[in-house]
């Protein structure tokens, strides 16, 4: 090859039409909900982590905004963001958005102490019973209706601090929350001695499904719908989607604190 003829291509290969050009960006809204969505956690959590492996699988890359939930939703809604996670279907979310498959499977169960075996078939199990709560919320239509009734007692409180405290010195015999959520919340404020003392009945009060939304206000909204929902069911059929949650009971997301204390595996 002649200079000239190798000059032309070393000046080829060193043009910006051939160098790799930067991902695009996608910007999605979220709220705080640990161990699933934080900023105070490795990879902004769990489904934070499995969303930017699923785009950058498709050539994004993710940029996560944490905000107020009703802020995240109406940002998004406005077509300010790409994308918001995570949400439960509802019918009248669906004027403002496209829902991808099902992307989080939260699962509810009543937490208990170890020392009060407890079990349950059907809610009238649980008549007498004095059990804590969150403040204005539901843990589904056929519970609400239950708890209306009056055969239990739920006292409400604002946090899932306030409700394992309550547990802890039997002022409650039940907690319902959701699994993964109880548990970050034991190991975030308790020691390993208190957190020991409690368990969670496997019996599931409640399973909801949760969903990536994309914005109807954006035009490619339906096209990376798709492209999402591929590369989900991939993950799925692959194994690679239960991956993220094995590393996540095994405590994997958590960014150790100071001086922390000696941790107790998320499930026995």
């Amino acid at each position: 090859m002649n200079c000239k003829r190798l000059l032309a291509v070393l000046m080829l290969l060193c043009s910006p039409l051939t160098q790799a050009q930067p991902p695009e960006e996608l910007r999605i809204s979220v709220g705080d909900w640990p161990p699933y969505l934080s900023a105070e956690l490795k990879h902004g959590g769990v489904i934070a982590h499995l969303i930017s492996d699923l785009f950058a699988d498709e050539g994004y890359r993710v940029n996560f905004q944490f905000l107020p939930w009703p802020r995240a939703y109406a940002a998004a809604a406005a077509g300010r963001f790409d994308a918001s996670a995570v949400w439960m279907h509802k019918s009248e979310r669906e004027a403002d958005f496209l829902f991808s498959a099902p992307l989080l499977n939260e699962q509810f169960v009543f937490f208990h102490l170890k020392s009060q075996p407890f079990d349950w078939h059907s809610f009238s199990d649980l008549d007498g019973m004095r059990l804590g709560g969150g403040l204005e919320y539901s843990y589904g239509e056929a519970f609400d209706s239950f708890l209306s009734k009056g055969t239990v007692k739920m006292e409400r409180v604002s946090s899932d601090r306030q409700n394992f405290e309550k547990l802890l010195k039997e002022r409650v015999a039940l907690y319902p929350q959701e699994l993964n959520v109880g548990y970050a919340s034991l190991r975030k404020h308790f020691s390993a001695a208190d957190a020991a003392r409690i368990t969670h009945h496997p019996k599931p009060l409640l399973n909801n499904l949760s969903y990536l939304m994309l914005p109807k206000q954006l035009a490619g909204s339906q096209a990376l719908l798709e492209r999402f929902n591929r590369r989900l069911q991939s993950y799925r059929d692959s194994g690679r989607y239960d991956s993220y949650f094995r590393d996540l009971q095994a405590g994997k997301y958590e960014i150790p604190q100071a001086a922390p204390d000696a941790k107790l595996p998320l499930f026995e």
